[in-house]
Order: structure tokens, then C-alpha cells, then sequence
């Protein structure tokens, strides 16, 4: 399998800061740069972020860790992912997921039904469409036709999606591409990836093994107080230990075991959230020896 590291943005990354980092990463090799939606923050939106990072070089490449489909016209995203691919072929991993983060977020994003049933159907929209031109559609809640997009990549573009709950890896299984978890243990990702190849299979499909990530949190001297706290809330009952790395030590251990549950792809994202700060310098030491 493919092992690689990107770096994830966080909620406090300095935007001022992008043009330097997105250049530092293409001159140090590292593979890819995520771009987070967190919309009530100082980060940037994640399509721009794409759009910007992308223009500015030749092999890094982007991707969403994660955007929000629902409450988006597919047709509208898929029309951005074309246009992004078509610019920066092969460079665009777009990862979608249910809902913001952030609860106060949610009205940002409203839907026409259930949620999750919404989710569904948009998946199966977003993929006709960047899978085949003149696409007619009936579904319960998007109804199109003759929808295309122009241009689209010789190969589709890789859908991945996020979640850690059964109704997700149920979604990943029958819809997805690939897997970009968080939050988990180990543990808990080797049974996300048995569970999705499970769903896969029995809609008769398969997720290639190398489709499978994870975004992670380092800090440099223990998990800051607010994070565990944050954390805390969202895994009750789990030790914030177990899911962030307070130190790259500790991170190398937490990589070792996500290896070992099936997982090759990592989002690294510094816990401060301000990837300049000598954090990038010490993820190309650590972590670019260990790609294969």
C-alpha cells in the first residue's frame, strides 16, 4: 500500500500564511494539503483553498478533510470538482461528510429531508454526474436533466467520505471511494475497515485497500488542556490519548497502529493550528522518510 502524509489546516491557521506554506510544502515534497469547513473560524473556505493552493503549484496535491455535501446541489460541487481537476489533474481529493463539526454550523446547511437519506441521493447525483455527460436523474429530493459538467478526468474522481458510526461506513461501503476517519483508536479503525469492506461487498463492490485514512492531531509537549476537553465531549468515555498524539513519539506509535488496522493515509494537523510555526519543518523530518 501507498503510505502518505498531508498537512491539515485547522481552524486557526493564519490565511496570511497560506502562500508561504502552500510553497514550503512543494519544495519540501510533502504530498498533499487539507483544507477543513469551518465556516465561523479564520480558516479558509475549503474550494478556494484548493483553487489557491492548486494555482500555485505543479505537484502538490489538495484535498477537504471534510466538506459538507448535504445541503449543496451536487451538480453545482461536481461542476467545481471538474473545474479543479481539469486545471490540476490527478491533484483534487475532495472527502465529504454529514455535517459541520460545529453545531451552530448546521442552519448553514439546510436539507430537504433526512439528512442522511439526503446524503445518499446526493452521492449517487455527484457521481452520475462526474462519471458521464447528459445525465437524467429522479430522486426524491433533486431532480435533473441532460446535467454535465464539460471537461471531465479520464478516470472519475475519487469520492471519499468521512464518519466513524455504522450508518456512515454503511454510506462508505455503497457509495464512497475511500475513508477519511477521525477521533478513533487503532482499534476502532480496523473495525471501520472490516465493516465498510463488509458493505462494500455485500453491494457488490470494492474499496481498494489503499483507500483508507485517517486525520490526526499532534501536539509538541502533551495535548493541550482544551483540546482534550474538546475531545472529550465529542468521545466520551475514550482517552483523548488514545486519538491525539501529544508528541511525535507519540504519533509515530498512533501511525503504527492505524498501519496496522488497514490504514495508509494521514492528515496530520498540528493541535495550536498554526502549521507555520516550525510545525511543517519537523513533519517533513518525521514523516517523509516513512512514505513508501
Amino acid at each position: 500500500m501507498k503510505i502518505r502524509f498531508g498537512v491539515g489546516t485547522g481552524a486557526d491557521a493564519d490565511p496570511e500564511a497560506l502562500p508561504e506554506l502552500v510553497d514550503r510544502l512543494e519544495a519540501a515534497g510533502v504530498d498533499s494539503l487539507w483544507f477543513s469547513e469551518l465556516v465561523y473560524s479564520q480558516a479558509i473556505d475549503p474550494v478556494v483553498g484548493m483553487a489557491f493552493a492548486l494555482s500555485r503549484t505543479t505537484r502538490l496535491k489538495v484535498g477537504t478533510s471534510v466538506a459538507i455535501l448535504p445541503g449543496r446541489h451536487p451538480v453545482l460541487v461536481a461542476k467545481q470538482l471538474a473545474s479543479l481537476s481539469a486545471l490540476a489533474p490527478k491533484r483534487v481529493l475532495p472527502v465529504f461528510g454529514l455535517q459541520p463539526a460545529g453545531g451552530n454550523e448546521r442552519d448553514l446547511f439546510p436539507v430537504p429531508g433526512r439528512r442522511g437519506a439526503v446524503f445518499d441521493e446526493s452521492l449517487r447525483l455527484l457521481r452520475a454526474v462526474l462519471r458521464a455527460d447528459d445525465v437524467d436523474f429522479d430522486g426524491d429530493y433533486f431532480s435533473v436533466r441532460g446535467a454535465g459538467v464539460g471537461r471531465r478526468s479520464a478516470r472519475p474522481l475519487d469520492i471519499w467520505l468521512g464518519g466513524r458510526v455504522p450508518a456512515a461506513f454503511r454510506r462508505i461501503g455503497r457509495y464512497g471511494d475511500g475513508w477519511l476517519g477521525s477521533f478513533l483508536t487503532p482499534e476502532e479503525a480496523a473495525a471501520g475497515v472490516a465493516a465498510i469492506n463488509a458493505e462494500a461487498a455485500e453491494a457488490g463492490r470494492e474499496i481498494e485497500a489503499d483507500h483508507f485514512g485517517i486525520t490526526v492531531l499532534v501536539a509538541e509537549d502533551g495535548v493541550p488542556a482544551p483540546v482534550a476537553a474538546r475531545i472529550g465531549r465529542q468521545r466520551p468515555g475514550v482517552d483523548p490519548a488514545d486519538l491525539i498524539a501529544g508528541s511525535w513519539p507519540e504519533l509515530h506509535r498512533l501511525i503504527d497502529g492505524y498501519l496496522a488496522a488497514g490504514l495508509s493515509k494521514f492528515v496530520v494537523v498540528p493541535a495550536g493550528g498554526k502549521p507555520m510555526d516550525g510545525f511543517v519543518d519537523r513533519f517533513v523530518a518525521e514523516l517523509v522518510p516513512r512514505q513508501n
